[in-house]
């Protein structure tokens, strides 16, 4: 008897249909996170605060939104209410208050907390080519994720009676970690490392009362550039795969017709105009040893099998040898923007809620209980409003469909997503509208 046919390409086993299930639950928790670099406001900021964004776009590829344009009416909401799905794990909001002051907030999606950083001082990418004697720009560095560096973000004198507590250390170091995928050393190639994000926290130190309570963060983006040590620069010049990293006209492989032979230019240092005898040295800040890329052959069954014991155990040491070793100097060159932020405040939820830190504000115990029950109040009205809008519009539903089955259809519009949301909306308008002028008032 014939044995039955199962079909394979349109009925899914349910083996295979729960393994699919497991594999795209997990990929969904590996997903790297994903950011929202937003100008509130519209052209109220100005044109530096609004280069500014777009550095910082550039900085967080590429797992950003580049091409992302705000309008003068955009709300809060609006960007909110499209984190989840787009898969937005993180919001950075900068604005202009009254006073000419930047702010910029740091928010995790969807319930916070958020952190308000003052905007002391910035350059942009711009004025730091202009410092730099030999800028770096363009190239493949940033279609990876920059490495992040994290330095002095843990005190070691810090407990939870200091001015800045030890629980907002360890919230605002896990913050910044998970701005970027994590790196695992063992699987991570070195190619793909090509970017560094320096955070820098100002310790105060016991001469400098003023910085004594301030959280102040430093921060730094650079490239990272490698060469190779013990040769010369003539020679680096007729290296293939040097020429390729290059990006500048003047670094291409150089012109040896009018020479008679190519040692007149490897080792006469006035030969073709091309360096000087002071530029063979490499200013260079680190040297490292890594592995040479070299390619190996694999060999086939049927030569396996055609060579001699003998000589198949000589292959297969010559496959398993250790590749060769270099010397490879490591520089970095900053591509910018610079940021020194000061943290202000924290709230509890997303840009809405409970103030958890404030750098100006302390508030004693009685202060903090009836600041409990205020937001209680709060959370107990908004769910009241919530329920009163469910029930309106069930009623409506209701009426609507008597008046169909008594043949009274009218063509009506209804906005229950509007009314659902019409509390809340103007509720973080007014906030967002306010937002900007609280640290001004506070400070002052």
């Amino acid at each position: 008897m014939a044995k039955a046919r199962t079909k394979k390409r349109t009925h899914v086993r349910a083996q295979n249909a729960s393994a699919s299930a497991r594999g795209s639950s997990a990929s969904s928790m590996n997903k790297p996170p994903k950011s929202m670099v937003i100008r509130v406001g519209g052209s109220q900021v100005g044109s530096s605060v609004s280069q500014l964004v777009k550095d910082v776009r550039l900085m967080m590829e590429p797992d950003t939104a580049v091409r992302l344009k705000e309008r003068k009416s955009n709300r809060l909401r609006d960007y909110t209410t499209m984190t989840g799905p787009l898969g937005v794990t993180h919001l950075m909001l900068f604005s202009k208050s009254a006073t000419g002051n930047t702010n910029m907030r740091l928010a995790l999606t969807p319930r916070g907390p958020t952190l308000h950083f003052k905007v002391e001082k910035y350059s942009l990418c711009r004025d730091v080519e202009k410092a730099l004697k030999r800028p770096r720009g363009g190239g493949q560095d940033h279609k990876t994720p920059p490495l992040l560096v994290m330095n002095n973000f843990n005190s070691p004198n810090a407990d939870e009676n200091s001015k800045v507590p030890k629980r907002l250390e360890t919230l605002t170091t896990s913050v910044f970690q998970s701005l970027f995928p994590p790196i695992n050393p063992q699987a991570t190639p070195l190619s793909s490392i090509r970017r560094v994000m320096l955070l820098n926290r100002e310790l105060s130190s016991d001469s400098q009362e003023e910085k004594e309570d301030s959280y102040v963060i430093n921060l730094r983006h650079y490239a990272i550039a490698t060469k190779k040590t013990g040769v010369s620069k003539r020679i680096r010049r007729l290296d293939p795969k040097e020429v390729r990293n290059k990006e500048k006209k003047g670094s291409a492989v150089p012109d040896l017709g009018k020479l008679e032979d190519a040692a007149d230019y490897l080792l006469d240092p006035s030969a073709a105009g091309y360096t000087s005898a002071s530029e063979t040295e490499l200013d260079t800040d680190a040297e490292v040893e890594i592995a040479e890329s070299t390619t190996k052959k694999v060999l086939t069954k049927r030569e396996m099998q055609r060579m001699k014991t003998g000589e198949r155990e000589k292959a297969q040491k010559k496959l398993n040898a250790a590749p060769g070793v270099e010397k490879r100097a490591v520089k970095l060159v900053e591509l910018g923007p610079r940021l020194k932020l000061r943290l202000m405040k924290v709230e509890e939820g997303l840009c809405e809620g409970k103030v958890m830190w404030h750098e100006f504000i302390n508030k004693t115990e009685e202060e903090i209980k009836s600041q409990e029950k205020t937001w209680e109040q709060r959370k107990k009205e908004k769910e009241a409003r919530k329920k009163q809008q469910k029930e309106n519009i069930e009623k409506k539903k209701q009426e609507k469909a008597k008046a169909r089955a008594n043949g009274k259809g009218e063509d009506e519009d209804e906005d229950d997503e509007d009314e659902w949301l019409s509390d809340d909306s103007d509720e973080d308008e007014d906030r967002e509208d306010k937002d900007g002028d609280d640290d001004e008032s506070m400070e002052e």
